[in-house]
């Protein structure tokens, strides 16, 4: 069993910034890493869209073979972890919470921005997030529509990519935030050009190390972590064009795959 993969998901190619960060941190872990870009993006959906889709996928990995799965996508984290662990109890599911908690640890101006979707600031996860850890601090959330579509597209730069990351950013400059949460994975594929937007005086953070890390901890604790012996093996499974995603993998992580096409049919997820 500790030999087995595994599964990675997201709506699209946001999970790739978690999926970099488990094969950096686990490099003797085999990875199957599925994109359901005939959905995306989550962001905009309804929670029982979202909740369908999301055991629907976490069947299928678990069909797979996969010995744990991570919801690479905070939206679906947001609204789906919960159920996904009760339909499934018998294997570890991590999933992403914005990282309110270090955010807070870092802030000297006491305002702390979160970028995030609707779904994942409406979502329990996000709110029991911010109960915990905020305290006195004050978090201004702001909304990214089209942020991640942008990402999908492979707009990683440029004027219309500077122009929307201006209109998400100024009003948490605005309100005198130095700390600023990347609540989609989405979001890191954009944080150098946050960085130079907003200057090196801010702090930006991207999740996706301290998952991989946790990620490592549970795998290590259950007796699934894979030995030195092992020799990693990474697929790739997209809900639409396979072409279109292989390119995007090799743009935005580096790694060259040929992906295998999934389709939905009757709220069900099939390969092969």
């Amino acid at each position: 069993m500790s030999g087995a993969p595994i599964g990675i998901f997201d709506s699209g190619v946001g999970g790739l910034s978690v999926w970099r960060q488990v094969v950096h941190h686990l490099p003797d872990e085999s990875v199957i890493y599925l994109a359901d870009q005939a959905h995306v993006p989550y962001g905009q959906r309804s929670a029982q869209e979202i909740r369908a889709y999301c055991n629907a996928i976490a069947a299928e990995l678990i069909a797979m073979g996969c010995k744990a799965i991570v919801v690479a996508c905070n939206t679906a984290s947001a609204v789906a972890l919960e159920s996904l662990r009760q339909a499934f109890p018998q294997l570890p599911i991590v999933g992403l919470e914005p990282a309110v908690k270090p955010a807070v640890e870092l802030t000297r101006s006491g305002v702390v921005g979160v970028m995030a979707t609707p779904a994942t600031f409406q979502g329990e996860l996000y709110r029991a997030t911010v109960g915990r850890w905020a305290g006195d601090i004050t978090v201004v959330e702001q909304v990214c529509i089209g942020l991640a579509d942008l990402v999908e597209m492979g707009e990683l730069e440029g004027e219309r990519c500077d122009a929307l990351l201006r209109s998400f950013l100024d009003p948490m400059l605005a309100a005198g935030a130095d700390t600023i949460v990347l609540g989609c994975t989405h979001y890191p594929f954009v944080i150098e050009a946050i960085r130079r937007l907003v200057g090196p005086a801010f702090a930006v953070l991207d999740p996706a190390p301290a998952v991989a890390r946790h990620l490592g901890e549970l795998l290590a604790a259950a007796g699934l972590l894979c030995g030195g012996s092992c020799r990693s093996e990474h697929q790739f499974f997209t809900s639409a064009d396979p072409q279109a995603f292989d390119h995007a993998v090799a743009r935005l992580v580096g790694a060259h795959c040929l992906s295998q096409p999934v389709t939905w049919r009757d709220g069900q997820l099939h390969h092969g």
